[in-house]
């Protein structure tokens, strides 16, 4: 396992090469999680390794709580977690603008991170997630709230939205730490900040997901924006259909290396295969 330093705390990191070594990496694609449940297997057993293939450096971690990584009682604002992954980059040596892809509330601090930092974004892509606008902390603050801890058959398990999770971490992180108090208090990045994104943006959606209907919101605050949606596919896109998301996200990264892409009207349906 590979453990660093990072902001006070030991995180969990993986780090994805090309095969040819002999090349230069054709970009650095930085992988983000969800929250509760998630961890960084979500993407690595997904589209790390196709987006190493293609030739991109690819980096992955652990969020603070979760997987690997160091489980603190406190530091889950919205803008700690943007401190962690700053110090990430800084630990990785990253030198030239990044791809950030962030599954669910990774797609969250994607966007937070290119508010706080446009010089080093070099595009977004978004998968079943949000812009952090204040109205996304208050559905957050919904989803926080139904992070509680039951009896399952004899088991301790924590309630979610989508079911019953007992996972030892996951049981510490809502019983043991301050994340669904300090999750949902944000603060949002600045409103001016988040309407300067200006890279390009990659938004995938489920179609039977509740959180395709925000994304009308987020094509007027981000009109550069390009969005798919996957007829009859839920929040769980990326784990169900990841051979699907990551021929679009290949595709969407080698439109914007051969001709500088960006689609200001970008909006299609994917129809995809029964899992």
């Amino acid at each position: 396992m590979n453990e660093v330093l990072a902001n006070g705390l030991t995180m969990h990191v993986e780090e994805l090469w090309p095969p040819d070594e002999r090349s230069r990496p054709q970009g650095t694609a930085v992988l983000i999680h969800g929250i509760a449940p998630d961890n960084l297997a979500s993407w690595y057993l997904t589209l790390a390794y196709p987006l190493a293939q293609s030739g991109m450096r690819v980096l992955l971690y652990d969020l603070r709580g979760h997987g690997r990584s160091e489980q603190s009682a406190h530091g889950y604002r919205f803008p700690q977690l943007l401190d962690d992954l700053d110090a990430l980059m800084t630990h990785w040596d990253v030198s030239e603008p990044v791809y950030l892809m962030g599954n669910s509330f990774g797609g969250a601090l994607a966007f937070g991170y290119a508010a706080r930092y446009p010089e080093r974004v070099a595009g977004v892509v978004a998968i079943e997630a949000e812009v952090p606008t204040p109205g996304y902390f208050s559905r957050l603050s919904r989803v926080a709230d139904g992070l509680t801890v039951v009896s399952d058959h004899g088991r301790a398990a924590v309630r979610r939205p989508t079911g019953l999770v007992h996972a030892p971490r996951v049981l510490a992180l809502v019983t043991e730490t301050s994340i669904r108090e300090e999750l949902p208090a944000g603060p949002p990045p600045a409103a001016d900040r988040l309407a300067a994104i200006d890279c390009p943006v990659l938004c995938l959606y489920g179609g039977e997901s509740s959180v395709r209907l925000r994304s009308p919101a987020i094509r007027r605050l981000l009109p550069q924006t390009r969005t798919i949606v996957f007829a009859g596919q839920r929040h769980t896109l990326l784990t169900d259909h990841h051979h699907e998301v990551g021929e679009c996200v290949l595709g969407w990264l080698a439109q914007l290396r051969g001709s500088g892409f960006r689609d200001q009207d970008g909006y299609s349906t994917a129809g995809t295969r029964d899992a």
